[in-house]
């Protein structure tokens, strides 16, 4: 991305005839926000000097403190390609602070950059972060709601789906690669209608701005296609669910952290102590990184999302797995993430998770080189292999359990968010299904 400052934006905003700007922050639960704004308002809000309500939004704050403030990046400026060509309209990525200036400690950016600041101070310059988006596109139906058909018959890696999904994916990736992205893969994924788009690695705070303006993207192209796009993890029963397997690397002196190139899998010893920080801490940052009642439908075996914690350099069913290349472009990835989840939070949480296993040195245990689907559940307890969490209700129980998990959100968000979970899951339970109705209304 361009790296740019005020006196840019407002220059750029001039030769380009950009005359609205959206001003946008992400709530906890990952809702991307926004606060509309002309040009002619662009030099205040680049001063910081944009007031909003915080009130209003998910886990912020109470309405007798609701005066906020947001705090634009400039290194985010740019145009949605997908708007109007006169008086274009362009976005900046902002900063929550407080009346008095100061950082907001329930701005879920905010949360990040500490947690890329402790990595800072333990050494780590770089927290590089490639993530991998699968989602869905749907049919509307005649009134425009959406449903879950489509006409597209294809598979993994095909060439020609029959429906408008291959144009539609087209053009996100046209439209992305405008506004800065570096696309590296597009392909149809195993579901019918199932897309995925890998873009570029970045460094941490960049990748969850991207992820966040990926996800925008997707969904402003696929409505100008006539379709819904949605990352809803598991949206069709039978199906293989939507992920985000998410690659990430620790740069220490402009070097590879995790390459050591003497080992016989060629992994660092900080490598494997993230391993083990992960696999000690992953039950306790699944609500971060699946925070759906649905996230849990598509962590189920037989449909290639990982249920069981381990670790391999050889074969995709544990939870993390090495792959191939080496050198600066070593790497762990994290398959279980999902794309529902808020990016800046489980970016933080997999990161502090990794450090507390370099900082307390914990090795992981002995890779896991089997097809963990195939083993029976006396064979993977032999090995000491566990499952993630298999209900909301049980992540968030084990997240509330964990000190880590605290520190790295802060107690207003970690309190919030537990709130708003609770919430979630408890309308979620009391619900009468519809498998409930048809099982049950004319057996008893």
């Amino acid at each position: 991305m361009a790296k740019y400052n005020k006196e840019d934006v407002l220059r750029l905003a001039k030769e380009w005839d950009v005359k609205f700007i959206r001003l946008q922050f992400t709530d906890i639960l990952g809702t991307l926000k926004n606060v509309a704004i002309t040009t002619e308002q662009l030099e205040k809000a680049l001063s910081n000097k944009c007031m909003f309500d915080g009130s209003s939004i998910e886990g912020f704050v109470r309405i007798e403190e609701s005066d906020m403030y947001l705090a634009p990046d400039p290194n985010t400026f740019t145009i949605f390609p997908w708007r109007p060509q006169t008086g274009k309209v362009a976005r900046l990525i902002c900063d929550v602070l407080n009346p008095d200036g100061t950082l907001f400690i329930g701005d879920p950016r905010f949360a990040l950059k500490r947690a890329l600041k402790k990595a800072a101070d333990m050494g780590y310059e770089k927290f590089n972060v490639g993530p991998e988006c699968e989602f869905f596109l749907f049919h509307l139906d005649s009134e425009g709601v959406p449903t879950t058909k489509t006409h597209d018959n294809a598979g993994y890696f095909d060439l020609e789906p029959v429906d408008l999904g291959e144009d539609a994916r087209t053009n996100i990736c046209l439209a992305l690669e405008d506004m800065g992205f570096e696309i590296e893969a597009s392909h149809h994924e195993v579901a019918p209608g199932q897309h995925e788009i890998d873009f570029k690695y970045q460094e941490a705070l960049t990748a969850a701005d991207n992820i966040m303006t990926f996800k925008l993207v997707v969904k402003a192209i696929a409505q100008k296609c006539g379709l819904y796009a949605t990352f809803m993890p598991k949206p069709i029963f039978g199906v293989n669910g939507s992920g985000m397997h998410t690659n990430v690397s620790l740069f220490r002196d402009g070097k590879n952290a995790f390459y050591d190139e003497n080992d016989p899998l060629q992994l660092s010893q900080e490598a494997y102590w993230f391993i083990g920080g992960i696999i000690k801490n992953i039950r306790a940052i699944t609500a971060l990184t699946n925070p759906l009642v649905n996230s849990y439908k598509r962590l189920v075996p037989d449909y290639e999302a990982p249920v069981y914690i381990a670790w391999s350099a050889k074969n995709r069913s544990p939870l993390i797995r090495i792959p191939a290349a080496r050198g600066e472009s070593t790497r762990l990835e994290l398959r279980s993430p999902d794309p529902s989840c808020n990016p800046y939070l489980a970016l933080a949480a997999i990161l502090m998770a990794g450090l507390d296993g370099i900082e307390n040195k914990i090795l992981p245990p002995p890779p896991s080189n089997k097809n963990l689907f195939r083993m029976t559940k006396k064979e993977r307890e032999k090995e000491g292999i566990a499952s993630l969490p298999g209900s909301l209700e049980e992540a968030i129980n084990e997240m509330e359990k964990s000190d880590l998990v605290r520190e790295l959100l802060g107690e207003h968000i970690f309190n919030k968010y537990i709130e708003a979970k609770r919430k979630e899951w408890d309308e979620y339970r009391t619900k009468i299904s519809q498998w409930e109705l048809e099982h049950y209304l004319s057996r008893y």
